[in-house]
């Protein structure tokens, strides 16, 4: 997980530096890791290769993703003609299991399947944080990075705090021009929101959001998206 969206290339000790890990348990794993396949090496720096996609692959059909899953954020992402993505929390992270993946989409921020989101300035990660028993939402709200990717970012974890409980008491969450200038994201549960076992949201024009026509039309799809979901979702994330 060292490598990411921004470390492709990682020699010895950076990979230390991101892990925390001491000079000889890091060479000792990733020795283990090229002899798997998982990484390979060029002169002194280390990337990943495709063979990771294995892993993730594995996980992805075995939860139906691709046929339960992929098939309805398509449909209703193309009723509205916007991106939907679903994302679950691990370990204190926001990931990606799918997205609709619409060509010509208003809004993307580039994130795929995989992708690890900001953990306190998006509408998706709010609706999952929405959904946990309070003491772990405490938590992740408490050691979450705070940081200020626009001027509207909150800086305040009390008002986080208090935005991820509105989310919580009105079944969707709303978070505007927070995290990239100019845009809006909504979310909503899969599931009820305090037991919801995943999240799916969409992100759109500021402008676009603030009609009150484009905004029902957006809650209303995810919300039916959402309902589909939480009925023939079986496999579960």
């Amino acid at each position: 997980s060292a490598f990411d969206g921004v470390h492709a290339r990682l020699g010895l000790p950076e990979i230390g530096n991101i892990t925390g890990y001491d000079r000889a348990t890091v060479r000792r794993l990733i020795i283990t890791l090229i002899d798997q396949g998982f990484v390979t090496r060029t002169d002194k720096y280390f990337s990943l290769t495709p063979k990771i996609l294995s892993l993730a692959g594995s996980y992805l059909r075995s939860h139906g993703i691709g046929a339960s899953v992929q098939p309805r954020l398509k449909r209703h992402s193309q009723g509205i003609g916007r991106e939907i993505s679903l994302a679950v929390l691990s370990c204190g992270c926001a990931i990606y299991l799918a997205r609709s993946n619409m060509v010509g989409a208003a809004v993307s921020f580039g994130f795929t399947v995989g992708s690890r989101l900001p953990l306190l300035h998006t509408a998706i990660v709010r609706m999952l944080l929405a959904t946990l028993q309070t003491d772990a939402m405490n938590a992740l709200i408490e050691t979450g990075r705070l940081i200020r990717y626009t001027a509207d970012s909150l800086m305040d974890r009390r008002a986080i705090g208090a935005d991820i409980r509105k989310a919580c008491d009105q079944g969707f969450a709303l978070v505007s021009n927070e995290f990239e200038p100019g845009v809006a994201g909504l979310a909503v549960p899969v599931g009820h929101p305090g037991k919801a076992r995943a999240v799916i949201g969409l992100s759109a024009p500021l402008a676009a959001m603030q009609e009150p026509q484009t905004f029902d039309a957006c809650l209303s799809t995810l919300q039916l998206c959402a309902n589909e979901l939480d009925r023939v979702w079986i496999e579960g994330p």
